[in-house]
């Protein structure tokens, strides 16, 4: 046993580290997507054997001298699912005759490990929707959040957008307040009318996270209502922080933020972050310690301790 290989999949690419036992980074490649439940588990265990065959090429090694190969995967969120890769993928490489030490679990998870380099800590992801992950001293994960559009996703893009949709429904049956909303989805989505907004809802598959930009940016223009919106769905990430710290149980939480809707400049997120400087002053927002493809690395090592 001389390597490990850490591997972060999407949608769209698979990234690859090779290290040391120590994690120092010996290769870096990618390969394609990891969604194995959107591409199947042959698809994706090909994907995966090639990039652990560059590694081996490029190390001048043998594949047993991997020691652990982790990934962590959209669509392993939940341990049924990240079986079904983890088995698919083993039986793929004893057929090629190679015993393959391998573990999958979550791309929220070794985005947690990379972020605090397996050390206690908390992400948040406030995409298109919305949930935290964290690490207590004793190394249980917790969670919160993270039900989905019919049940959650406060203060996502998603909830954001359909807050800022209904309130658009109401500008137009006159039984809510104006809101110069209107006008940016007019502009941007040729949206104009009651019947044209349920067309693009109910039929034409209309994507209600799309809207929240125009929310944030109505927000940020004085617009009564968006502001309203931008102002409660950032308190509800806060609530998720404050649900998280009772997890924890830690004198201070250093917190990593993923997703474009919290990170990039914009008024949503600088209200988000006003709120925990008010509500919870015992959050340290940091940038990650490493990417995810590092977390699984930090994942690998714990394995191989056992």
């Amino acid at each position: 046993m001389k390597y490990l290989i850490g591997m972060d999949g999407g949608g769209t690419k698979t990234a690859c580290v090779a290290t040391d036992l120590d994690g120092n980074i010996l290769h870096k490649c990618s390969g394609g997507p990891s969604n194995f439940l959107i591409i199947g588990t042959e698809k994706v265990s090909e994907t995966l054997y090639s990039l652990i065959s560059e590694c081996k090429e490029k190390l001048n090694a043998t594949y047993e001298d991997f020691g652990y190969v982790v990934i962590g995967t959209t669509g392993a969120g939940r341990r049924i699912d990240a079986d079904r890769l983890q088995n698919a993928f083993t039986e793929y490489c004893a057929a090629k005759n190679y015993k393959v030490n391998f573990y999958v679990d979550s791309d929220a998870r070794i985005a947690l490990e990379g972020a605090f380099s397996g050390k206690p800590g908390s992400i948040m992801i406030a995409g298109t929707g919305s949930i935290m992950f964290g690490k207590d001293a004793e190394g249980k994960i917790h969670r919160v959040g993270g039900f989905g559009r019919f049940l959650g996703d406060q203060g996502s893009g998603y909830s954001i957008g359909r807050q800022g949709l209904t309130m658009l429904g109401k500008h137009f049956d006159e039984r809510g307040h104006k809101t110069t909303l209107a006008k940016l989805v007019a502009e941007k989505f040729d949206i104009k009318t009651q019947e044209e907004l349920i067309i693009q809802v109910y039929k034409n598959n209309f994507d209600i996270a799309s809207a929240a930009p125009l929310v944030i940016q109505a927000a940020e223009q004085g617009d009564e209502v968006c502001h309203h919106i931008v102002e409660d769905e950032s308190y509800e990430l806060v609530l998720h922080i404050l649900a998280m710290l009772k997890k924890l149980n830690l004198p201070v939480l250093d917190l990593s933020l993923i997703g474009s809707l919290i990170t990039t400049d914009n008024f949503f997120a600088r209200t988000f972050k006003e709120k925990v400087v008010k509500f919870a002053p015992n959050v340290n927002i940091k940038e990650a310690d490493y990417p995810p493809a590092m977390g699984a690395i930090f994942l690998a090592k714990e394995k191989i301790k056992g």
